[in-house]
């Protein structure tokens, strides 16, 4: 038995163990300090091409709880660093990722690429920004803002707050299975919460209309954000482009998103997208995000696993062609 356990032990120490060598640091010139990690390559000889990461919605830290390093890893095989930081208020970084607007993750993002550029690891000129999910109205600003950039990396993104929104609502409660008058209820719920925003009501005024299932501070937050759109800074960008969908996504109309890419992004050759059958959002495959005991199994056993057929070495992949030009 206990030879058994070590030999289990073992197992997941391995898989969690990865090719990189990462270095926590303060990132500066921000609104405030950023507390970050800088993942370097365990091989091979800097300066290296650097991808930023921007994370999605919700209190992340530096590595995406661990979701990153298998896509850090990937990268680094391809000659690459990654940075990634802490959100405000996470881990105790400063400020409350809370109180901002897309323009200001944007600014932020802004700040860590300069602050990279002056690394003696990092080369200066292939330097690119990955993001997933809310990232995606940060991304577009960030590339439209700074045409040096190597390359974008889009997961999951939407396009217009609202209608994300209003497609996750309805897609949600089309896999729970809900009736038609829970969908229409649901509806009726968000236009009145759309109504309150419009009329930029106090959180008391939120209160007294019903709606419980939301913070004084996520309410401020979302008062901020709401009429994101990324079709304008999209439009603005010049720099090669893959966009990652995910055919069971529910938080994002994957038809909406492509159709906007592909229609605001027409040079050819400039945008690239790649779709994955057996993906949620997280592009963690779909048959292992369903269940919650493989979801964690998978997760300490197999990490690198937990994504759909392809992600990882398509994106590395991606960013070798661009060295590669």
């Amino acid at each position: 038995m206990a030879l058994g356990t070590a030999t289990v032990g073992g197992w997941v120490i391995y898989q969690n163990s990865y090719d990189l060598h990462e270095q926590r640091v303060t990132i500066a010139g921000a609104a405030q300090p950023l507390h970050g990690v800088l993942a370097l390559p365990d091989h091979g000889e800097g300066p290296f091409g650097l991808v930023v990461f921007v994370h999605g919605d919700g209190p992340q830290n530096a590595t995406g709880e661990t979701f990153y390093r298998p896509m850090w890893e990937a990268f680094a095989a391809a000659g690459y660093a990654s940075l990634s930081w802490d959100k405000p208020g996470i881990n105790g970084a400063p400020g409350s990722w809370l109180d901002q607007s897309m323009d200001d993750r944007a600014a932020e993002t802004h700040a860590a690429i300069r602050w990279a550029r002056a690394r003696t690891e990092i080369d200066p000129h292939r330097v690119g920004v990955w993001g997933a999910s809310q990232a995606g109205w940060v991304l577009p600003k960030v590339a439209a803002q700074d045409p040096t950039l190597q390359f974008m990396i889009a997961v999951s993104p939407a396009i217009n707050w609202l209608r994300q929104g209003r497609y996750n609502t309805i897609a949600e409660l089309t896999e729970q299975r809900a009736d038609a008058a829970e969908v229409q209820a649901a509806l009726a719920r968000r236009e009145t919460t759309l109504t309150l925003l419009e009329r930029n009501a106090s959180f008391a005024e939120v209160e007294a209309a019903g709606i419980t299932d939301i913070t004084a501070r996520r309410w401020r937050f979302i008062q901020s954000n709401y009429t994101a759109d990324a079709t304008a800074d999209l439009v603005q960008v010049q720099i090669p482009v893959l966009l990652v969908l995910a055919a069971h996504d529910l938080n994002v109309d994957i038809a909406d998103t492509e159709r906007t890419y592909r229609a605001v992004l027409p040079e050819q050759g400039q945008l690239q997208v790649q779709h994955y059958r057996d993906a949620r959002h997280s592009l963690v495959r779909k048959s292992i995000e369903d269940s919650a005991v493989l979801s964690y199994l998978v997760a300490v056993a197999a990490p690198r696993q937990l994504f759909a057929d392809g992600f990882l070495g398509d994106q590395a992949r991606f960013i070798g062609d661009i060295d590669a030009r």
